[in-house]
């Protein structure tokens, strides 16, 4: 069984103490396949050299997080521009918008945001969207941009059925974790309406642990949580759901 973990920040700093454990769980459990979002041009070189140790299994993007758009944001996108003229990467993420820690620059993180879906194009690659607290500002953006050349992942969905069909009809597939498994999380209340051909799986970790590591660090090993969570909503097994999710991934990174 081949697990996808499509979103994973194994090069944090949360990481650092036993970094080679944690990937070797994840594993030593299937899960072979591990896509690493950018935050800021700080973590460049801790996710190359992750790349570098792990050259099978880490697939890179390139991007600036929303919450890390600050006043040197012209400085970041530079620095995305000329990382993709000399390298590849298999996304544009994560990038979108975040009006949970800070509303006052929404017109400027709309900004880099469409700039990004506009270098994605560019380089016919996916985005994978980070949105907290903005459904109907990212959605503004991706109604400007949509079009066959706008393809990608709305990242750690945790929105509402109306709001998972908007998303599909950007041509976005929907990142599923821990919330899915949280009491609270609402999600599960109608996950198995959405076709499985919409959905890939990831941790986020090393945050959003799935139920039981509520609370605690996430890591790739815990996705298995995730799994047998959508095989009791989809009632269906978790070797069938790791397949399609993983091929899934594969149709939106062509890796």
């Amino acid at each position: 069984m081949i697990i996808t973990d499509t979103h994973t920040h194994l090069y944090s700093e949360q990481f650092d103490e036993d970094r080679d454990q944690v990937i070797q769980r994840a594993l030593a459990v299937g899960v072979s396949r591990f896509f690493i979002p950018a935050i800021d041009s700080t973590y460049t070189d801790a996710m190359y050299s992750l790349e570098a140790s792990y050259p099978n299994h880490m697939f890179l993007m390139t991007g600036l997080h929303p919450t890390h758009v600050k006043k040197n944001y012209l400085k970041e996108l530079t620095h995305i521009e000329d990382q993709l003229k000399v390298r590849k990467f298999v996304a544009i993420g994560e990038i979108g918008i975040d009006l949970y820690w800070d509303n006052s620059n929404l017109k400027l993180q709309q900004e880099v945001f469409r700039t990004q879906i506009q270098l994605a194009k560019q380089y016919d690659l996916p985005v994978v969207i980070h949105c907290r607290d903005a459904f109907d500002e990212v959605f503004h953006v991706l109604e400007q941009e949509k079009g066959s050349d706008l393809f990608g992942i709305f990242h750690c969905f945790t929105g509402n059925l109306d709001q998972a069909l908007k998303a599909i009809s950007y041509n976005m597939k929907l990142g599923i974790g821990g919330v899915t498994t949280f009491k609270n999380g609402g999600i599960d209340r109608f996950l198995n309406k959405i076709s499985l051909e919409h959905v890939v799986l990831e941790t986020d970790s090393p945050y959003l642990s799935p139920v039981p590591f509520r609370g605690k660090r996430n890591e790739s090993s815990y996705i298995l949580n995730v799994l047998e969570k959508l095989s009791e909503l989809y009632k269906t097994s978790t070797e069938k759901i790791a397949s399609i999710t993983t091929e899934n991934s594969k149709s939106i990174f062509k890796r």
